[in-house]
């Protein structure tokens, strides 16, 4: 198809779907879209230059007369800007709210011929769509773009059904990139963090928010290590933090727990992992599944949302109850004790996430509904 002028619109800050948004952004950069990202700040996997990728930051200014600062108001001028200096053919936001909406603004204020399309990726349905206020501006949002794709099957089937809301929405999964960088020497690097030979690794990747169940990660791994010498690394930050180190403290698993913070460098440090625990209550996909998945990481994960749609039980990894941080427990000892169902899962992982989500095949299916929208061939 032809070069297209792009606008992309996320949350920059470590996150799923700010991830995602920006990985598509730099794959369509390279097959000769020109992309401009309109943000609050720089997205956080952008990391090197690209000659046709651009950023034009949103600043919210801290006016008296404002309670709130208007962040939404002021991103929609600025993409009504971008798109008429730039004659952007489409504007691609990633959350219906306020994304979709004020790119809504940004089109009827740029004349109406810019195309929108909304890709859903879960707060914004499972958690903001429960709230009756903001129940008819999401659906506003949603209904005023060309065209609204969901991070899952489940997500779809949740919002139409969250909302009453009839307009297609087409499932597009999120994707790992074709190259992904794991240590040369995973020994090495495992020694670097102290772990031992003879101990096993679990790893847990998130937010730490509530839904994330962090502390049934924890006490699983209690659990596990009551049997097996072992690790827990923790990759990410956010409010739960101090309530989990709290726990490790209380739990006696202060040398065993390593706390990693927001990190770059993610596939290498979940490389070092033999299982990874994704324990979540709510989860619209499992974006931290598929990457432990690309670097042969079996995952333990829980039965909602869209992760039974990234995890093939008993396959690429094994599926528990919800709330259930014995079932979890179990399910990864029983991986960790059998070395050949352990190495089986590992291969069918990373095969699956290399097949099922190829970033070629998915950043493709995104191109046809921009060539759709615009009236292309």
């Amino acid at each position: 198809m032809k070069a297209l002028k792009i606008g992309i619109t996320c949350y920059p800050t470590v996150g799923g779907s700010g991830i995602v948004a920006t990985e598509l952004g730099k794959r369509l950069a390279e097959k000769g879209h020109e992309i401009h990202f309109i943000t609050s700040g720089l997205p956080f996997r952008l990391e090197r230059a690209y000659t046709n990728i651009h950023f034009h930051k949103v600043e919210v200014n801290q006016y008296q007369i404002f309670r709130y600062p208007p962040y939404d108001l002021t991103l929609a001028s600025k993409m009504a800007e971008v798109t008429e200096r730039h004659e952007l053919d489409l504007l691609h936001v990633h959350y219906a709210v306020p994304h979709a909406v004020s790119a809504a603004l940004a089109k009827d204020m740029s004349g109406g011929n810019v195309k929108v399309m909304t890709t859903l990726h879960g707060t914004d349905i499972t958690v903001l769509a429960h709230d009756p206020s903001l129940q008819n501006i999401i659906r506003y949002g949603i209904n005023r773009s060309d065209k609204v794709t969901a991070v899952s099957r489940f997500l779809v089937n949740e919002t139409k059904e969250q909302l009453d809301i009839a307009k297609h929405m087409e499932p597009i999964y999120n994707f790992v990139p074709p190259s992904i960088a794991v240590p040369a020497n995973r020994h090495a690097l495992r020694r670097e963090y102290g772990i031992n030979d003879d101990e096993d690794v679990i790893v847990h990747m998130s937010n730490f928010r509530p839904v994330k169940r962090v502390e049934d990660v924890v006490r699983a791994f209690r659990l596990i290590r009551q049997e097996k010498r072992s690790k827990l690394l923790l990759i990410g930050d956010g409010g739960e933090r101090h309530s989990i180190e709290a726990l490790v403290e209380n739990e006696g698993l202060q040398k065993d727990v390593l706390f990693l913070g927001n990190q770059s460098r993610i596939y290498e440090l979940i490389s070092l992992a033999d299982v990874m625990l994704l324990l979540s209550e709510k989860e619209s996909f499992g974006l931290t599944a598929l990457e432990a998945m690309a670097v042969g990481v079996p995952v333990i994960g829980t039965n909602i949302g869209g992760i039974p749609e990234v995890i093939s039980d008993g396959e690429t990894g094994l599926i528990c109850p919800v709330y259930d941080y014995k079932a979890a427990a179990e399910a990864a000892l029983a991986l960790l004790n059998d070395k050949a169902m352990h190495r089986r899962m590992s291969n069918a992982a990373r095969a699956r996430a290399f097949s099922k989500f190829n970033s070629d095949t998915i950043v493709a299916g995104y191109e046809t509904l921009y060539a759709e929208m615009l009236g292309l061939p």
